[in-house]
């Protein structure tokens, strides 16, 4: 699957929304020669909080997700080599490792999908190659490389049947395409039906991640309750990240302490570590996904693109979601049908 088709004719495409979605959407564009501009107010989305799993087995096995569902994250993931050298994100390939309760089953999971592994069923501890990770806030940094940014709200979205319009606190923006990329974010003024009624029936999850200073682990490390994931790069390298929370429906951005407190907790016992008192920092992302679980990317209407509903695995279906896109601006047959927004109307 190609993911960039350079193209004779480049096109004026206004994205709006800045997580791993619109920024690999961007980075897509781009290399393929089209001019883009990138409308977010901030830098801090969910993406930038979450540990940057690129994780198609544990993913698969810890959700028991559907042949179809993992094939997708497979061919997902069968990108990132490419995509991550061209963008010039550090993709690292460190094991993944599941310790306790649940081991067998996952390795059973994970033989009925074709991923590799081994299971240590005695200790009740299952490894994995097939995944890998990556640190957010460099990676946004390196898609975002070069890329046109105004770092402003948008206010309303028109299109005269020819050129898009958005309106910003302070600008007019035009452009040929619209790509949509607003994550778990309220509709905007003005936007057509079709996305309306799309973006009002996301469900939004919220996702609860610590930061400290101490390298709890060298490779990223699941067990019940909690995952423990090293921090390689950006602005808490040398640390880990302990995560996450999957809280269906929840918008509140305030940390609540006691599933901190039982994410800390579980975190020690995966480790084997005697609970302590750590320096650690607990911040709240909201995500978004669809009724079916996967992401809605592509056309939606003529010269209107969405790249929304990541779930958790925003970071693990970047590229696809990217590559998807360019293939719709481009009038070429869409990479990955399956994520067409137009499959469950």
């Amino acid at each position: 699957m190609p993911l960039f088709n350079l193209t004779h004719s480049p096109r004026d495409v206004l994205i709006i929304g800045a997580g791993s979605f619109g920024l690999a959407t961007a980075a897509c564009l781009r290399l393929a020669g089209h001019r883009v501009t990138v409308v977010a107010p901030e830098d801090m989305t969910a993406a930038s909080l979450a540990a940057g799993m690129i994780a198609p087995a544990m993913e698969t096995a810890i959700d028991g997700l559907t042949d179809q569902v993992a094939a997708v994250l497979k061919r997902s993931r069968a990108l990132w080599t490419e995509f991550a050298c061209e963008t010039g994100i550090e993709l690292q390939l460190i094991p993944a490792e599941w310790r306790g309760a649940g081991a067998d089953r996952l390795a059973q999971a994970m033989s009925r999908h074709g991923l590799a592994h081994s299971h240590d069923a005695a200790h009740q501890i299952l490894s994995t190659s097939e995944d890998a990770k990556l640190d957010p806030v460099p990676a946004l940094g390196a898609l975002g490389r070069d890329v046109a940014r105004v770092r402003e709200r948008v206010i309303t979205v028109a299109h005269d049947g020819e050129t898009w319009r958005i309106e910003t606190d302070t600008r007019t923006l035009t452009a040929d395409d619209l790509v949509i990329a607003t994550g778990a974010a309220a509709v905007i003024n003005g936007m057509p039906e079709a996305v309306t009624r799309r973006v009002e029936r996301l469900e939004p999850i919220r996702g609860l991640i610590g930061i400290t200073p101490e390298r709890l682990s060298d490779h990223v490390v699941r067990g019940p309750g909690a995952y423990i994931a090293p921090v390689n790069a950006g602005p808490w390298a040398g640390g880990s990240v302990i995560g996450a929370t999957m809280e269906k429906g929840v918008r509140d951005l305030t940390p609540d302490p006691d599933l901190c407190e039982a994410m800390l907790q579980a975190a020690f016992r995966i480790l084997d570590q005697t609970p302590r008192v750590i320096d650690i920092t607990w911040r709240a992302g909201i995500r978004a996904a669809s009724p079916d679980g996967l992401p809605w990317a592509g056309p939606v209407e003529p010269r209107l693109h969405l790249a929304l509903a990541p779930r958790r695995n925003g970071w693990l279906l970047a590229p696809l979601v990217g590559a998807q896109v360019l293939a719709g601006i481009e009038g070429r047959p869409l990479p990955e049908p399956t994520l067409s927004p137009k499959r469950l109307d």
